[in-house]
């Protein structure tokens, strides 16, 4: 469970062409998120957010393009050459980032539990969620 007593562990991951790499400090059993907002449902984004400290890009910073739409809170960031999203941050949590689970390295998850997420009621979902991130 991504509680804040949860044991983490480092998952490495990345882009599909490699030049974006990242490390993140998360549970080996993560609960991941699956938004039917426009942009998440397009994409197919699997949702582990974590607080920026357990967050680190390794390489790549160069090869990212930001893309904001909306409120202009979310900063959505892809890779340049391949397109892959594999993190951004958050609107719901600025301080944070959202990993995509997708693009996690095969190794170190042992278990992806989703839990649907609806962005129609955005708030009422936010706080039944609330134990799943503990930024």
């Amino acid at each position: 469970m991504n509680t804040p007593d949860a044991p983490v562990i480092t998952h490495s991951g990345g882009c599909h062409c490699r030049r974006v790499r990242f490390e993140v400090d998360a549970p080996a059993e993560i609960e991941a998120l699956d938004c039917n907002c426009s942009i998440c449902r397009m994409s197919g984004f699997l949702h582990l957010i974590v607080p920026a400290t357990r967050f680190r890009l390794l390489s790549g910073e160069g090869d990212l393009v930001e893309y904001t739409f909306n409120t202009g809170a979310a900063k959505h960031r892809f890779c340049r050459h391949c397109g892959i999203k594999s993190f951004y941050v958050p609107r719901s949590h600025p301080d944070g980032i959202d990993v995509n689970v997708r693009c996690l390295d095969a190794g170190t998850v042992t278990r992806v539990t989703v839990t649907p997420f609806d962005d129609n009621q955005r708030e009422a979902q936010t706080a039944a969620i609330a134990h799943l991130t503990d930024i």
